[in-house]
């Protein structure tokens, strides 16, 4: 009897940044590993469709990858790869995010496939709208020729992560504080970059050559490098200036001063310092496993920094599961990524990944919002009930969910009076890098009151100064349930719709944007 084939796993060829970035005069490419799938035309799958837009569509089989062995000036002018980029990036992205929370993740909208226009305008820009359920990607004249940001790496992994964290956070695309704004570009970026970063012949190719010297290897001449230059030939076309990218973010000096900067404001400038805190994370510790080897081999230097990268990638995107799910500051995602980390790896001291986070956030003034043990979220206060709640359903139904957060509203101090529901259930089974398995069940509950502002003082909440008594608001709030294997609440990330502090600050910020917009 014949075997049945199944093979869960296929390679396919993309560009590893983006046509500008060259290794020996060539475009530096890479061979990626995707989840294996019988793909339609276009090429479309079971979670990405790529739309050829009147153009010959792009043919995948399952066992060839078509592109293997294609010059660069094929690359550059065939459209049919410009969509097999577009879909291997996508795909290995969305199979990472599912690969360290565990479980799979949906989009932010109905439906199951995520449209991609690789060729949607010509325009120096890209997107992802939730309304068409797609992310659409520009083409504009350069200096060279037509520049695509469907050949750009960090282009298409960047607005891939936008739809990803849509689907995990929805609330995080409503306005509510610079933070908010900011982190959902500088996630995106971060994500981008540890994905190329986690690709050793990526890794091996921009360091330049078999045996390094020191000076190679020193902070200074790293952060120079085209390892953490984020979408090199889109930067070098809009700034006119060869070898100028679009952002650097490891270079911003380490300081509280952007705080009081009026250009820190911007979401994508503001992003920025969230990734130059986790990028300087990444560079002292894969330095520090450098001189623990003592080795300037190339390759294992570029082996050491993919797996640093890799552990990073699964700490950033592990810690969206310990994040509230609404109005997020970069506090809340420094505790959520120490949280997710020490729920993974409890024991810290060989390369000091958390430490290492704690102080390089701590050089540009971010502390983590939780005051527990260095930073992570503590355990639930209080005695909590379980008598009425049932394992199994609490474990993916939403139902069973706010009856065990309505029987324990008051030592969860949950607000009541506040409309509360449950907006999701996900089991998770997570492995570790040590490969310990690890069963948890996620659950997110949203808060929301109404009332003329008025009523904010008898919540000990202040107007915006100009409000008018009868003017409406809206308050949100909410927090993240974390249960273990046997239904027991590990963690309650709470962002509490009666918190003063933040109430204050988020509609003294949502007043301003108004009253700028009038």
């Amino acid at each position: 009897m014949a075997t049945p084939n199944r093979r869960l796993t296929r390679k396919l060829t993309i560009i590893a940044q983006d046509p500008a970035v060259r290794y020996n005069g060539k475009i530096l490419r890479a061979e990626i590993e995707i989840p294996a799938e019988r793909l339609l035309p276009g090429p479309c799958g079971y979670r990405i469709v790529v739309d050829p837009v009147g153009e010959q569509p792009c043919r995948i089989p399952i066992h060839r990858d078509p592109f293997a062995t294609a010059s660069d000036e094929r690359l550059l002018a065939d459209s049919r790869f410009h969509a097999q980029n577009s879909y291997a990036i996508l795909m290995r992205t969305l199979a990472r995010f599912e690969q360290a929370l565990g479980r799979r993740v949906s989009w932010g909208f109905p439906g199951h496939q995520l449209r991609v226009a690789t060729h949607a305008f010509q325009q120096a820009n890209a997107f992802y709208s939730a309304r068409t359920k797609s992310i659409l990607l520009g083409y504009f004249p350069g200096t060279e020729g037509m520049v695509y940001t469907a050949l750009s790496h960090d282009v298409i992994a960047h607005e891939g992560t936008h739809a990803l964290v849509h689907g995990l956070r929805r609330r995080y695309f409503d306005p509510s504080s610079p933070d908010q704004a900011a982190f959902h570009e500088g996630f995106a970026d971060l994500i981008a970059l540890l994905s190329v970063f986690s690709l050793p012949s990526v890794v091996a190719a921009l360091l330049g050559s078999a045996t390094l010297r020191p000076e190679h290897l020193s902070p200074d001449h790293l952060r120079e490098s085209l390892l953490f230059a984020m979408a090199q030939q889109m930067g070098q076309e809009i700034s006119n200036v060869r070898g100028q990218p679009l952002r650097r973010s490891v270079q911003i000096r380490p300081s509280a001063q952007w705080k009081r900067d009026p250009a820190f404001a911007e979401p994508h400038r503001r992003g920025e310092i969230l990734v130059a805190a986790v990028m300087n994370a990444l560079l002292e510790v894969w330095l520090c496993r450098l001189r623990q080897l003592g080795t300037l081999d190339a390759y294992r230097v570029a082996a050491e920094a993919a797996d640093t990268a890799d552990r990073l990638l699964s700490m950033a995107i592990r810690a969206l599961d310990f994040c509230p799910p609404t109005d997020i500051l970069f506090s809340d995602f420094l505790s959520a990524i120490l949280t997710a980390d020490r729920e993974m790896s409890p024991d810290d001291a060989r390369f000091q990944f958390r430490r290492t986070i704690l102080k390089t956030f701590a050089r540009f003034g971010l502390r983590p919002t939780s005051k527990g043990d260095h930073g992570a979220w503590e355990p639930p206060e209080g005695r909590l009930h379980y008598d009425r709640s049932h394992l199994d359903s609490l474990q993916r139904d939403r139902d069973e969910v706010f009856r065990f957060l309505w029987e324990n509203r008051k030592p969860l101090r949950v607000r009541e009076g506040a409309d509360t529901f449950v907006q999701s259930v996900r089991p998770a089974v997570r492995v570790g890098p040590d490969g310990f398995v690890l069963r948890e069940s996620v659950a997110e509950y949203i808060q929301r009151m109404r009332l003329p502002a008025s009523g904010l003082r008898s919540m000990g909440i202040r107007a915006p100064k100009g409000m008018p008594a009868d003017h409406p608001v809206t308050l949100w709030g909410g927090g993240t349930l974390i249960f273990d294997e046997f239904g027991r609440l590990k963690v309650h990330v709470r962002n509490r719709i009666d918190n003063a502090e933040r109430q204050n600050r988020r509609l003294a910020y949502l007043w301003a944007l108004r009253q700028e917009r009038l």
